[in-house]
């Protein structure tokens, strides 16, 4: 079983109950699933966790499974997900009057803003898990200058980069923030 088909017939067959069709796409995409993981989390413990996570969440949702996009960057999506979740598990996290801060600070244009209004909960978790995706530069650099209120000298002292690199960065990372957000 397998040879042949692509991953997503292969994951439509396993969704209409061809336990083989998964055995062929568990030995396809296993390898590098569990590098990726790997080198997100370099806790081999946690890693294999968050790879028995990943399959087991894939398993869960075979029945809502659509080729939207290629399977392997469906699972890896699966698995960004729980690895987001993982690290910001182990960070602190901004209470609710640090939240509403930096959400003042970014004053997104009532033109980009979206039609209907989130709730406080929904926002802060969605400014966390945009804090989260951001790289490590950029995102210590954005709360350098949100959360210690730094300037573009102080940060890149701080973080020992150029001045204009510390621009580019809070640039990239405010405007994944905001297209985040917007969302």
């Amino acid at each position: 079983m397998g040879t042949g088909k692509t991953d997503e017939e292969l994951m439509l067959a396993y969704a209409q109950g061809d336990a083989l069709a998964f055995d062929a796409l568990y030995q396809r995409a296993r390898s590098m699933l569990y590098r990726f993981i790997l080198r997100s989390v370099p806790d081999r413990a946690v890693a294999d966790e968050l790879f028995q996570d990943t399959w087991s969440r894939a398993i869960q949702a075979r029945a809502r499974y659509r080729v939207e996009a290629k399977f392997s960057t469906w699972l890896l999506q699966i698995a960004h997900n729980l690895i987001v979740d993982h690290q910001r598990r182990q960070r602190p996290q901004a209470d609710a009057d640090e939240t509403e801060r930096v959400l003042g600070l970014l004053d997104v244009p009532e033109r980009e803003r979206p039609e209907e209004v989130l709730s406080d909960f929904e926002q802060r978790r969605r400014l966390q898990l945009a804090l989260a995706a951001l790289p490590d530069e950029q995102r210590i650099a954005f709360l350098l200058r949100i959360e210690s209120n730094l300037g573009l000298e102080e940060i890149a002292q701080v973080t020992g980069a150029g001045h204009e690199t510390v621009k580019s960065r809070l640039r990239y990372a405010f405007a994944k923030i905001r297209e985040r957000l917007a969302e």
